[in-house]
């Protein structure tokens, strides 16, 4: 008998240690805390025009290629130009008919004018009746109308003949401004129609020495990038390499995929080497906020919770105290549950929680807390620099995991 006792000794202290759930810890540590808003963007010249035809037509002439740089007025391509030369020579040859209109209507004038006054000369002296004096003075005013009707037909036929010569120097297409052609969309001997819109011939950046993002900004984060704030991006092309550039326009027009609305940022960007082109997706970061000195706990440490709800301090009947539970453990359990320690709701930052290690019990501390980068989070009121926190361990559960193991156990 007395040689089991030993024995038993063991497996108290066995189911013991099993019971005990051990937690692992990370101390509350002063160091810098940034807030960062990422984003998704596409890389685009700050200045991209394309250039159309203003007439239809099949492409006689390219004069330029892909990543060709043109001078603002320089020729791009042509039209074949004889269908719009035949239509000018007609609008020509209209109004040269018009003008000849006009000197006959301008003769015939003179000719009604000179009957009319002699017509009246003769009724003076009753050689002629009164009404071949109204006919010659109808006659008259019938051809002055008939001179302007003419006049008006030249100046039709002269807008015409412009609308024509316009339409022939379409046929010549050139650049807008100084650049570079980023893409080109025809070929010689295409057709183009401009029937209903003006087709996209080619599309030219301005400076590809400057280029822009336009990131994706989600609503939850719109309200804390504005204008002058840095930002650094990554493209896929230069994995390692960041860029940086700077916030320059947050519109204002939403856009909404997905019921997921998005605010469109504006990010400015030097390209001196070139490297970023026009498409690219980019990957922001923008900092909003930085503090150098700030008092930070692991984002562990706020996500992590006992299973029992309670927080397993405060099995006990209210106003008990637990064997081995002080009243400080009371008090911050009665805060989980919803009770309110005095000055926990009340400051700046938001409402967290984390726990402490009391008598190998989780204890829940209500805490303040402002930025976080992800990693760690900056702690506003409620703890202190060096204090332990709960990261993980305990098998996920608190105290009461515990008690509950130790109910199970075999003694």
């Amino acid at each position: 008998m007395r040689r089991l006792l030993p024995i038993a000794v063991l497996i108290l202290a066995a189911c013991g240690r099993k019971a005990s759930t051990g937690f692992r810890t990370d101390a509350v540590t002063r160091g810098p805390v940034s807030e960062i808003v990422n984003a998704t963007g596409d890389v685009s010249a700050i200045v991209t025009v394309n250039v159309g035809s203003q007439v239809s037509g099949i492409i006689d002439k390219l004069l330029v290629d892909f990543n060709s740089p043109v001078k603002k007025g320089q020729l791009l391509a042509t039209l074949d130009p004889r269908l719009l030369q035949a239509q000018l020579e007609i609008a020509g040859a209209s109004l040269e008919s018009a003008v000849a209109n006009v000197e006959k209507a301008q003769a015939a004038y003179d000719d009604s004018v000179r009957i009319a006054a002699r017509t009246v000369d003769l009724r003076k002296t009753g050689l002629v009746a009164q009404a071949d004096v109204d006919t010659a003075t109808a006659t008259r005013d019938g051809s002055k109308a008939a001179l302007s009707a003419a006049k008006a037909a030249v100046s039709q036929a002269k807008a015409a003949r412009d609308m024509a010569a316009t339409n022939l120097a379409f046929t010549r297409i050139t650049s807008p401004i100084d650049g570079i052609v980023v893409s080109r969309s025809v070929d010689v001997g295409q057709t183009v129609a401009a029937a209903f819109q003006a087709p996209t011939l080619f599309l030219i950046a301005n400076d590809l020495t400057k280029m822009q993002i336009l990131a994706n900004i989600d609503e939850a984060d719109v309200g804390k990038v504005h204008e002058g704030l840095q930002a650094k991006f990554t493209v896929d092309a230069y994995p390692g390499e960041t860029f940086t550039g700077a916030i320059s326009q947050v519109r204002q027009a939403p856009n909404t995929i997905q019921n997921v609305v998005t605010y469109q940022g504006v990010i400015s960007a030097p390209n001196p080497d070139r490297k970023l082109r026009q498409g690219m997706t980019a990957s922001v970061t923008v900092t909003t906020a930085h503090k150098d000195e700030a008092l930070r706990v692991p984002n562990a440490a706020l996500r992590w919770k006992p299973d029992d709800a309670t927080g397993g301090a405060s099995e006990a009947p209210a106003g008990q105290q637990r064997p081995g539970g002080p009243p400080q453990a009371r008090s911050a359990s009665a805060s989980a549950r919803g009770g309110r320690e005095p000055g926990a709701q009340q400051g700046p930052g938001r409402p967290g929680r984390v726990y402490k290690v009391e008598n190998g019990r989780p204890v829940p501390v209500m805490i303040r807390v402002g930025l976080s980068d992800g990693q760690r989070t900056e702690v506003i009121d409620g703890l202190a620099e060096g204090d332990q926190v709960i990261v993980g361990g305990g098998d996920g559960a608190g105290a009461g995991a515990a008690s509950q193991q130790r109910r199970r156990g075999p003694f």
